[in-house]
């Protein structure tokens, strides 16, 4: 999977607000596909795991993969 330089500031960025936002918005970017080589979204990095059990999630947890996301990012982007 290919990031663009913009995604992955982009998820930086929004993760960052995440960490304080009140509810914890989720990461999707409505570019659901999952990428077979990696196991996440092409949009927002998540896992299918994770995707599916966000709305049942507790705020720290849903914290905790938003943290996750840039680091997702800049290891899909090698």
């Amino acid at each position: 999977m290919v990031l663009p330089a913009a995604l992955i500031r982009d998820i930086t960025r929004r993760a960052r607000s995440a960490q304080t936002a009140q509810p914890v918005p989720s990461p999707c970017r409505n570019v659901c596909h999952m990428d077979a080589a990696s196991g996440y979204c092409e949009g927002c990095l998540r896992t299918i795991e994770e995707i599916a059990g966000w709305s049942a999630m507790a705020d720290d947890d849903k914290r905790s993969i938003w943290a996750e996301l840039p680091r997702r990012a800049a290891w899909l982007a090698g």
